[in-house]
């Protein structure tokens, strides 16, 4: 029925144990008015908007993240806030210490019941009008507990807030499982859709939640009768058993290989070292960095061969999990109508279907495979020149023939040629020493700017505001709205912290109406006497002031994070390598979707939009990242301040792109293989019969640079399978549309202006551009068709009605080099 989870970050498949949902918000003017009475809790000052605090952000935007002994300072919190008592975890007023998580549940399940039993009441039209907001203030009291919950459990120190956050986080489940058994709630949502009175008078994002619920309502099985709603019970659990396991149990058939340490020559010697044994020989893990490693470095042919079919083969009992999770998908889907488990998964994305899903990929491999073998043939040539030099030249040589374990190798030798040989301006230190953590920071927030009219503003934490000293708070000001988000940002590095980046949506936006607002000021809510009423109806977290109307919006709060490596002098700032800036500039894109999504209801709110869909704003960011006019707002030299000469970032570039075309055309495979799993093909045949493996070599042969070695099953190592079953295809997808936003709304940046013979920064910092992003695509969330927003921003009518041709012409697009 509701539901509040969405498909997690696009991590690799190590990261999958945790479905993160990516919710979002909205926007208005805020800062908070301080609540008198003698329990008050001091409130976020009004944030002037004048130019020098705006230069003075600037400044400590930089020294917050770049100098430990600033931010100390600056974060230190006044001697009146030392001596009163601590706001809660991201200002929540429940979430003091560990216990608060119980009474955050029962309090927010106190609440939900209320609602259920008004919308189940409901007769007269009046009502039925308020189901949609209703039942969407609903979805959004189980986000506020599960949003958080999850965060916590995967992301603080403490063991005792993460136990208390996931007792709480099964709470809300075990009431979704009842609300999914709620028949009554489907019925008068469908009673209010089918009275023309109650439909006319709901906006357009009212329609839109209203067929999101309606469709998770289906998905819930809540139609079927009582036997066949058991058997999809059993089925989902099942599934999500065997998924787990999947992930939680994953294993290769050979967990380590030996190796003489003369055999792995070529590779980092530190990681040797790490791996050296107590006779001096090197144990490698199948499934490690150095594996890794030794596929693109060690030199010796055998090595790498061994270790490739070691990393590619994966248990026998991985494979049968993996096969049981597909016939039960299939078999889950069937029970519910849809011919194939891709059929479910995408009949609310932007492709609809498992055909348009294939017309795309075809579309995609079909502009790829050209560039794919300029590149195999790249690798081939540095194949033959290698072996000349090592056998003497004979007439008539064999064809030089790639093999599967030599691909990585090669490839890294070509992106070595390309970066030439080392010189003072090429040392591997030399372009980090311009990327100091503070200075892309600011240097997002001066973008930003530039296109959206929005800034990052440094506020000192609250006690108890943040789960570590080291987590830094922007606020997010709109130079006409004024305070309009949150963010923490958790960037650097520590022991038993994820390795992964990720953003999270700890509050989605979501408009407070004054009803509620008064609901709560009458209630026994226990932060009433503590806080103004219209904080007090979010939980104490960030919201705006309340308008003429009484009414407020709760502001998105989001949690960044990353795992940069802090400097070793305590003097120096942390250096990120270009990729690392990449990765950062990746993780604000989700950011800046969550923060200018501008809608009411939290359902359709930022992020909350298809699958095939969020990665869009993420994936441009990478675009700016890379971009001359971008870097010239920012990067320049830590100690010296001399501005980064950009001949080196395009240097870096024409290396990384290096058997790019062959790792896109790796990625078609395994969207392909995704396609062909959760096709109808596991549930025809006898349950244990689909033969997985033969899969995925026919889609490798088929699609790929060539055939896997026989007897290997790499598939048992596909995690995103999982996660994004059905859905694999979705990162490729927006890459293309992407790079056709960066081409026809940013115009190619200031490369494009190089080619045009144009003056200026170019389209990368227009805020024309900016805007027309923002009006078409950003502040929709996911309130309006992905293709309406795709065509809206490249003026593309035709693509406006999505379809299967849609979606090849998209793949048609290619997605760059």
């Amino acid at each position: 029925m509701l539901s509040p989870l969405r498909p997690p970050a696009w991590v690799c498949s190590s990261c999958l144990r945790h479905l993160r949902q990516k919710g979002v918000r909205r926007s208005l003017a805020t800062a908070a008015a301080v609540h008198v009475g003698s329990n008050a809790i001091p409130q976020t000052p009004d944030l002037n908007r004048s130019k020098p605090v705006t230069s003075q952000d600037d400044r400590n935007l930089r020294e917050i993240f770049d100098s430990e002994s600033f931010w100390r300072e600056f974060s230190k919190p006044s001697f009146s806030k030392r001596l009163g008592p601590e706001v809660g975890l991201c200002q929540n007023r429940y979430l003091t210490t560990s216990e608060g998580f119980e009474a955050f549940a029962q309090s927010t399940l106190e609440r939900c019941r209320k609602i259920v039993n008004k919308v189940l009441d409901a007769s007269a039209v009046e009502e039925y009008r308020s189901i949609a907001r209703d039942l969407d203030r609903l979805s959004d009291l189980l986000c506020r507990v599960i949003d958080l919950t999850d965060f916590v459990r995967s992301t603080h120190p403490d063991p005792k807030f993460q136990t208390a956050a996931t007792n709480a986080y099964a709470l809300m489940f075990e009431y979704m499982n009842v609300l999914n058994t709620t028949t009554g709630l489907k019925e008068q949502l469908q009673n209010a859709a089918q009275n023309p009175e109650v439909l006319s008078s709901w906006s357009e994002e009212e329609r839109i939640v209203v067929q999101i619920l309606m469709k998770d309502f289906s998905r819930s099985a809540i139609d079927l009768p009582q036997r066949e709603r058991q058997s999809f019970v059993r089925l989902s659990n099942t599934v999500s058993h065997l998924g787990s396991k999947f992930l939680d149990e994953m294993e290769p058939a050979i967990s380590e290989l030996t190796f003489e340490s003369s055999r792995l020559k070529g590779v980092p010697p530190n990681m040797l070292k790490e791996h050296t044994n107590a006779f001096g020989r090197i144990v490698v893990p199948t499934m490690s960095a150095i594996s890794a490693s030794a596929l693109r470095y060690a030199e010796d042919d055998s090595v790498r061969k061994e270790i490739y079919l070691a990393n590619h083969t994966a248990s026998k009992s991985q494979i049968q999990v993996l096969e049981k999770l597909l016939y039960h998908r299939a078999k889950l889907a069937n029970l519910s109508s849809y011919p194939s488990f891709s059929s479910m998964t995408l009949a609310d994305k932007m492709a609809k279907s498992p055909q348009a899903v294939n017309r795309f990929l075809k579309a995609l491999w079909t502009d790829n495979f050209p560039r794919v073998q300029e590149d195999l043939d790249l690798m081939r040539t540095l194949k033959a020149l290698h072996r000349q030099a090592e056998i003497p030249i004979v007439d008539n040589p064999p064809p030089i023939m790639l093999k599967a374990w030599e691909r990585d190798y090669y490839r890294h030798r070509l992106s070595h040629v390309l970066r030439r040989a080392p010189t003072p301006t090429r040392r591997p230190d030399f372009l980090p020493a311009f990327f100091s953590l503070g200075t892309v920071m600011q240097g997002l927030s001066r973008l930003f700017t530039r296109l959206y009219g929005v800034r990052f503003a440094p506020r000192g934490t609250d006690p108890g505001e943040t789960w570590n000293h080291s987590v830094r708070r922007l606020d997010v000001i709109d130079e006409s709205e004024g305070h309009i988000a949150v963010v923490y940002c958790d960037l650097f590095a520590r022991p038993g912290k994820s390795p992964n980046p990720a953003h999270f949506t700890l509050r989605c936006s979501r408009l407070i109406p004054s009803h509620e607002i008064s609901e709560v000021a009458s209630s026994s809510n226990p932060l009433v006497s503590r806080l103004p009423p219209h904080q007090a109806a979010n939980d104490g977290m960030a919201t705006s002031l309340p308008d003429s109307s009484g009414s407020c919006y709760q502001l998105p709060t989001i949690a960044l994070i990353c795992d940069f490596t802090p400097p070793s002098n305590p003097l120096h700032p942390t250096l990120l390598s270009f990729r690392e800036v990449q990765t950062l500039f990746h993780e604000m894109g989700h950011a800046v979707h969550s923060i200018l999504g501008r809608t009411q209801l939290q359902n359709v709110s930022g992020t909350r939009c298809a699958t095939d869909f969020a990665e869009l704003p993420s994936v441009l960011m990478e675009y700016f990242a890379a971009d001359q006019s971008v870097l010239k707002l920012f990067a320049r030299h830590w100690e010296t301040d001399a501005p980064l000469p950009y001949e080196m970032v395009e240097e870096n570039l024409k290396a990384e792109r290096a058997g790019a075309a062959a790792e896109t055309g790796h990625q078609i495979v395994l969207a392909m293989l995704d396609q062909a799993y959760h096709s109808a093909a596991p549930l025809g045949l006898p349950e244990g019969n689909f033969d997985s493996t033969k899969v995925w070599h026919e889609v490798s042969m088929r699609y790929g640079c060539g055939a896997e070695p026989r007897g290997t099953n790499w598939q048992g190592f596909f995690g995103h399978l999982v996660g994004y079953g059905g859905v694999y295809y979705s990162y490729l997808f927006d890459r293309a549309i992407a790079g056709k936003v960066w081409e026809g709304v940013f115009g190619s940046g200031s490369k494009g202006k190089l080619v045009r013979g144009e003056r200026g920064d170019g389209g990368a910092v227009s805020r024309e551009a900016g805007e027309k992003f923002r009006s078409e695509v950003l502040k929709w969330g996911g309130g309006r068709d992905g293709w309406k927003c795709v065509a809206g921003v490249l003026g593309e009518a035709d693509l406006e009605e999505g379809g299967e041709k849609a979606m090849e012409k998209v793949g048609k697009w290619g997605v760059g080099s």
